[in-house]
């Protein structure tokens, strides 16, 4: 077997790959070649470095492992892809992209690195194996989708005093990105980031703005915030729905997840997800359940702690 780095053309071939695996483990095929071609592309990836391609004795891919440095300290994400079968060399796989893991921390100043792999509940990989290297399963989040439809799903009347803007400006842009992190501060693994480096690490220089919302409230301002994307071919997906926390249990998220229901049926979209933490404790996984939504597939995240020297 083979191993070398990632280039910019090899973008198809990877996402064949990541395509086989989505089949195995989801049931479908769901990786589209743009979002390959974002991460080998991603100005914070030294491809020569942080990526690896692993092809069998007869030239096949079978395997790839990406590390992405997007916090700057000491958190580290790690991604790997394997075909059933080749469990030794993605060990393999795993020890170079430790060690690279490790490299990029102690380049932040960090004297640990703390990884993070996020896999698919019923993975391709060997758990096993993979806890036999150190790590450990520290989250479950779920993928929840659901149907749309103009007929089933008008635009709601807002609560009262509330008033939904889409960012069309620079200030809303970072007003945007302020209430992202004041409402998702105390979410697991929340990453806090600048405006400029947040923008580059999302792709949101290059994001359609007309697709995320601000809430307003009377006599409190900017409350809550709706962040979307329609570039996938299966659906549309709500990146970040998020209240201030003194402002919850008011309706304000209910009205958000609607409205976002509302405007992709409008769109033509007929169905419409999300990803949610399964112990988040501001009651979303209830107020998705109970607008419809339904399990897709569970991803969990696995983590591994290194020193940096």
């Amino acid at each position: 077997m083979t191993v070398r780095p990632a280039v910019v053309d090899d973008a198809e071939a990877v996402c064949a790959l990541l395509n086989q695996v989505d089949e195995i483990e989801v049931g479908r095929a769901f990786t589209e070649l743009h979002e390959v071609e974002e991460d080998l592309g991603h100005p914070s990836v030294d491809l020569e470095r942080d990526s690896w391609l692993l092809h069998d004795a007869d030239g096949r891919l079978v395997g790839y492992g990406l590390v992405r440095d997007r916090s700057a300290g000491e958190r580290i994400n790690l991604d790997q892809y394997l075909l059933p079968g080749y469990t030794d060399a993605g060990l393999y796989l795993f020890a170079l992209m430790e060690a690279r893991g490790a490299e990029l921390a102690r380049g932040n100043g960090a004297d640990r690195a703390v990884l993070h792999l996020m896999l698919n509940s019923q993975p391709t990989l060997d758990t096993g194996a993979l806890a036999g290297r150190g790590w450990q399963h520290v989250r479950r989040h779920h993928a929840l989708n659901r149907t749309v439809d103009p007929k089933t799903d008008p635009f709601p009347d807002a609560p009262a005093g509330l008033r939904l803007r889409a960012c069309a400006t620079e200030d809303d842009r970072r007003t945007a990105h302020r209430l992202i992190h004041e409402t998702f501060a105390e979410h697991f693994d929340f990453q806090p980031r600048s405006y400029e480096k947040w923008c580059a690490d999302t792709g949101a220089d290059t994001a359609d703005w007309s697709l995320v919302w601000i809430a307003e409230l009377d006599g409190h301002g900017d409350v809550a915030v709706l962040r979307t994307r329609d570039d996938r071919s299966d659906m549309a997906w709500a990146t970040q729905i998020g209240v201030r926390s003194e402002l919850r249990g008011r309706g304000l998220g209910s009205y958000l997840l609607r409205y976002y229901f509302a405007f992709y049926a409008d769109r033509g979209r007929t169905r419409v997800g999300l990803g949610v933490d399964t112990d988040n404790a501001t009651g979303a996984p209830a107020l998705y359940r109970n607008a419809g939504m339904v399990l897709d597939f569970a991803v969990d995240t696995w983590e591994l702690t290194v020193p940096t020297t």
